[in-house]
């Protein structure tokens, strides 16, 4: 499981893109988001640095 900080992740519709935006190159990958804590965590295929990569390729900065 790969964590990630995801800062500008602030309401139910922003979990929902991030979400998407994994699962649209990672179809079978698990994805929990946490908005309290701003961090998404995912079991997927993909490495870290992909992930983080993707998601701020959405508009949310992501870091490992």
């Amino acid at each position: 499981m790969i964590t990630l900080h995801v800062e500008k992740m602030k309401c139910g519709g922003c979990a929902a893109n991030v979400k998407q935006a994994i699962l649209n190159k990672d179809p079978q990958a698990e994805v929990e988001t946490d908005l309290g804590q701003k961090k998404v965590s995912v079991e997927s295929s993909l490495d870290g640095q992909t992930l983080a990569d993707l998601i701020s390729q959405a508009g949310y900065p992501a870091s490992l």
